[in-house]
C-alpha cells in the first residue's frame, strides 16, 4: 500500500512541477494548481485557503466551489472546519462534514451539495499559514494514503507560497502603525541579565528551490553524503571550542550529537524520499511533521529536543543546498553589540556566533532547559524567550534591551529608558560582585539560624555549579534527561555510569536522586500512549514506573550499583498515597537485596525520601513521616493542585499566589509536622529560589532550600539579612488574613527591616 502512495504523490508532484514551470500570474498558477488537485484526487472540489494578517483564513483559489467565493470567504482560525484544521494544525477526515458540530455553511460558496470533506494544514516554519481543502458530493471514506499524499503536497504548496510563486506578497501584508514607535514585550526568563545592543535577525532557514524529485536514489545518495559531511562538522566544531566548552558543558554538545545521529529521524527522511521528493525537501517535510507533533508538549524537556532538531535540519539542509543561501547572520560582520533575534536557536547554532559581541537573545519560543539556554547561562548572554511576533515587529539594526531578568524586551527605546537601564546595568554588576564576594559565607541568618542550600539539576553540566555557588549539595537531581535524550531504554550501565559520574563530581555533597518523572505529555521516544485530556493528573511518574515495574528497577539497580561504598539519597515523585511509597520501597528493597547477594556489598546508606506534591499524600503524615529519612515539596505542582488551577495554562497560570494564606498555612502546617517527627523538609520548586518566596519559606519554619544555580546568590544576601524572630512574630498576623495574597506585606516587611530581596 505504501509504495501505491508514494506513486501517486510522484505523479501528483511531477504535474505540480510542470504547473509552475508554465507562465501565468501567480493567481493562475494556483488556479491551475487547485484544478490538478481535485482532478488526480478524484474530487469534485479542491480549495486552497491562505493567511491573512490577524489569523483570517481566505479562500484564495478552488475548483468546485462558486469562483464569486475567491477572496470574499474568510473564517476566522478556529471557525468552522477549515478553521479547525489551522487551529489544530492537523488533518481532518469527514464522510459527511455537514453534520460535524463545526461545520459553517458559507451560502456564497455553493458547498452545501458536497458532503464529505479532507483537509490538511499548510505550515511553514511551524506556523499554519493555510489550508488545502478537497471535497466531494458522496459521502467517501479518504483513505490514510489519500491524506497522506495530500499532506505532501500541502508541504509543497507552503514553500511555493512563501516564495511568492503562488500568491503576491502585497495581497498578504498588513499595515502595523508601530514600524516606527518604541515598544515594549513581554516574555519568558530564560537567562538573567540585561543586555543593551542593535537587532540582528537569525533565519537560518534555507529556501529549498528543488522540491519535486526525478530519480529517489540519487537523493539517497544525497542524503548520506550531505549526513556523513554534517557530522564530521559538528566533530569539528565540538573539538575547537575553548576550555569553557570542553568541561562542564561537554554533556550537551554530547547530547546534540546523539539527535544528530538519531536513527528514526533519517529513516523517516529516507521514507519521504521515496514519495517524489527531493533531499532537501524531504529534510524539510520531516521537520515540519515533528514540530507540528511536538508544538502540542508543555513539557520543557521534550521541547528542548525539538529545538535541537531544529538545529540539526537546518545544518543538514545547509549541506544538501551546498552553501545556497545557506547562511546565518553569524557568517556576516556582526555589530560590536548584536542582538539575536530568532524564532528559535539551536545550541550549535549560538556556538556560530562570536559570543564577545553577543549582548543578548530574544526567541519567540523557548524554555529555561533547552540546551541554547544552558549554554546562554554559561556564557552569562541575557535570554529572553516566548517573545510573540519578536521577528516581525522587530527589525535589523533597531536598538534592543534585553531584560533577563524580568523577562521583557524593548524595541526602539526613548533615550530615558536606555539610560535607566544602563545605570542598573552597573548595579547589576555590583551585585555579581557582591554574590561572588559572599561564595564562601554560611547562609546564616542575624540571629544565627543556618539555612541548608542546594541546587536543582537536571544535567551533568549543572554539577561544577556546586562548586562555584558554594552550594551545600544537589537537592534534586531530575533524572529524565539520559531517558529523553536516547532513542532507547538506557541500560543497567549506562544509567549506572552517569550516576557515578554525578555522585563522582558531587565530591562527597549529597545528592538527592528523584527518581524517573515522566508523563503523557512528555513521554519517551520509545513509549506509547494514549493523549491525555489532563495530562498533569493522569498517567505521569510513579504511576508510570508502578505499572511498569521493570523501568524502575532497572533503574534503582543502576543507583544501588553507582551508590556503593558513599551514601545514596532516594526520592520518588508525584506519591499521592501511603500505599504506592510502600510499592516503591518494596521494589528498591528487592534490588538492595539482590546486590548484596550477587555483590557482598550495597551502598554505606540509603536514605529514601517523597515529592510532597500531591495534597492528598498530606493527610497520611503521621504514616508517611514512620517511613521516609525526608520529605521535599515541589512547590510548582502543590500549588497547581491545591488551587486546581493549570500552571500551563496561561489564562489562570498567574491567578493564584504561593503567597496566599491558604499556601502558606499548609506549608506551616507540613513544617510543623516534619520538626515533631524529627523528618528533614525541603522545597525544591520555584518557589525556593526567589528571595521574597525564600524569606516566606523560612518564616513558615522550612530551613532546606533547593534552587537553581544563579539563585544562590540573592536567596543567601536575604537569609544573611534577616533577623527571623521578627518575621515570625509578623506572619503570625497574616494567616488568618482573607486576602487573595500577602505578598505586599511581606515585601514591605522586607523594606521596612532591611532584608535583601
Amino acid at each position: 500500500m505504501q509504495a501505491t502512495a508514494s506513486t501517486v504523490s510522484r505523479r501528483l508532484l511531477g504535474r505540480l512541477r510542470d504547473v509552475m514551470a508554465g507562465g501565468g500570474s501567480a493567481q493562475e498558477r494556483l488556479d491551475n494548481t487547485v484544478r490538478l488537485i481535485a482532478a488526480d484526487m478524484v474530487a469534485e472540489v479542491c480549495s486552497c485557503y491562505v493567511m491573512r494578517a490577524g489569523e483570517v483564513l481566505e479562500l484564495f483559489a478552488t475548483e468546485g466551489l462558486l469562483k464569486t467565493a475567491v477572496h470574499e470567504t474568510r473564517l476566522r482560525v478556529g471557525e468552522g472546519l477549515v478553521g479547525d484544521i489551522a487551529a489544530h494544525a492537523r488533518p481532518l477526515a469527514l464522510a459527511d462534514a455537514q453534520s460535524h458540530p463545526n461545520f459553517a455553511y458559507r451560502p456564497e460558496t455553493g458547498e452545501e451539495v458536497f458532503h464529505s470533506l479532507v483537509g490538511v494544514p499548510i505550515i511553514r516554519g511551524g506556523r499554519v499559514i493555510g489550508v488545502l481543502v478537497v471535497q466531494n458530493k458522496s459521502q467517501r471514506h479518504y483513505t490514510e494514503e489519500e491524506i497522506e499524499t495530500l499532506e505532501t503536497v500541502a508541504m509543497v504548496l507552503a514553500e511555493l507560497i512563501s516564495s511568492g510563486a503562488l500568491i503576491n506578497p502585497e495581497e498578504l501584508a498588513a499595515v502595523d502603525g508601530n514600524a516606527v514607535l518604541p515598544l515594549r514585550m513581554e516574555g519568558a526568563r530564560l537567562t538573567g541579565g540585561i543586555g543593551i545592543g542593535v537587532a540582528v535577525m537569525h533565519e537560518p532557514r534555507v529556501v529549498v528551490q528543488k522540491l519535486v524529485a526525478e530519480d529517489p536514489e540519487a537523493e539517497m545518495a544525497r542524503l548520506r553524503a550531505a549526513l556523513g559531511a554534517m557530522r564530521n562538522s559538528l566533530d569539528e566544531m565540538f573539538e575547537a571550542q575553548d576550555l569553557a566548552f570542553s568541561g562542564e558543558h561537554r554533556d550537551v554538545l554530547e547530547t546534540f550529537r546523539m539527535f544528530a545521529e538519531d536513527a528514526g529521524w533519517t529513516a523517516r527522511i529516507a521514507e519521504t524520499i521515496q514519495s517524489g521528493l527531493t533531499a532537501e525537501a524531504a529534510v524539510q517535510k520531516v521537520h515540519e511533521d515533528t514540530r507540528v507533533r511536538m508544538s502540542q508538549v508543555s513539557d520543557p524537556y521534550l521541547r528542548e529536543r525539538l529545538h535541537d532538531f531544529e538545529d540539526i535540519a537546518n545544518r543538514l539542509l545547509q549541506h544538501l543546498v551546498r552553501g545556497n543561501q545557506a547562511g546565518t547572520a553569524a557568517s556576516t560582520d556582526l555589530p560590536e553589540n548584536a542582538v539575536l533575534v530568532c524564532r528559535s536557536l539551536g545550541p550549535t547554532e549560538l556556538l556560530d556566533y562570536d559570543r564577545r559581541r553577543l549582548r543578548g537573545i530574544v526567541l519567540e519560543e523557548g524554555s529555561p532547559t533547552m540546551h541554547v539556554a544552558i549554554l546562554a547561562r554559561a556564557l552569562d548572554i541575557p535570554m529572553v524567550g516566548r517573545v510573540k511576533d519578536a521577528l516581525a515587529k522587530i527589525e535589523a539594526l533597531d536598538p534592543v534591551i534585553v531584560d533577563g531578568d524580568n523577562g521583557q524586551v524593548f524595541a526602539r527605546p526613548p533615550d530615558d529608558i536606555q539610560d535607566m537601564f544602563a545605570a542598573n546595568m552597573a548595579s547589576r554588576a555590583a551585585k555579581v560582585a557582591a554574590y561572588a564576594a559572599m561564595r564562601d559565607l554560611p547562609p546564616i541568618t542575624r540571629c544565627g539560624q543556618s539555612v541548608r542550600m542546594m541546587l536543582n539539576a537536571g544535567l551533568l553540566v549543572d554539577l561544577p555549579q556546586l562548586d562555584s555557588t558554594g552550594a551545600d549539595g544537589i537537592g534534586l537531581y531530575r533524572t529524565e534527561m539520559p531517558f529523553m535524550a536516547r532513542s532507547q531504554l538506557p541500560d543497567v550501565g549506562q544509567q549506572a555510569n552517569l550516576y557515578t559520574r554525578i555522585l563522582d563530581m558531587a565530591d562527597g555533597k549529597p545528592v538527592m536522586f528523584r527518581t524517573l518523572d515522566v508523563g503523557s505529555d512528555k513521554l519517551l521516544p520509545y513509549w506509547s500512549s494514549a493523549r491525555e485530556d489532563n495530562p498533569a493528573m493522569g498517567w505521569r511518574s510513579i504511576r508510570i514506573t508502578l505499572d511498569r515495574p521493570a523501568v524502575l528497577r532497572t533503574q534503582l539497580r543502576a543507583l544501588v550499583r553507582a551508590g556503593l561504598g558513599r551514601d545514596l539519597n532516594i526520592m520518588f515523585p508525584m506519591v499521592a498515597e501511603v500505599a504506592e511509597l510502600d510499592s516503591l520501597r518494596q521494589i528498591l528493597n528487592l534490588e538492595l537485596e539482590r546486590h548484596r547477594l550477587r555483590q557482598g556489598v550495597a551502598p554505606d546508606r540509603v536514605r529514601v525520601g517523597t515529592m510532597l506534591e500531591v495534597p492528598a499524600l498530606a493527610w497520611q503524615l503521621p504514616a508517611l513521616l514512620k517511613r521516609v529519612d525526608f520529605v521535599s515539596i515541589g512547590s510548582n505542582d502543590l500549588m497547581q493542585f491545591l488551587f486546581a488551577a493549570d500552571r500551563g495554562n496561561p489564562r489562570i497560570a498567574e491567578r493564584y499566589d504561593v503567597l496566599a494564606p491558604a499556601m502558606l498555612n499548609f506549608l506551616r502546617w507540613i513544617a510543623r509536622e516534619c520538626r515533631k517527627a524529627g523528618v528533614q523538609l525541603s522545597v525544591c520548586g520555584e518557589m525556593a529560589g526567589r528571595p521574597l518566596e525564600a524569606m516566606a519559606l523560612l518564616g513558615v519554619g522550612i530551613r532546606n532550600l533547593s534552587m537553581s544555580a544563579p539563585s544562590i546568590g540573592p536567596v543567601k544576601a536575604m537569609v544573611r539579612s534577616l533577623f527571623l524572630p521578627s518575621l515570625e512574630e509578623y506572619m503570625a498576623t497574616l494567616y488568618d488574613r482573607p486576602d487573595h495574597s500577602v505578598r505586599q506585606y511581606l515585601r514591605n516587611f522586607a523594606l521596612d527591616h532591611g532584608v535583601s530581596i
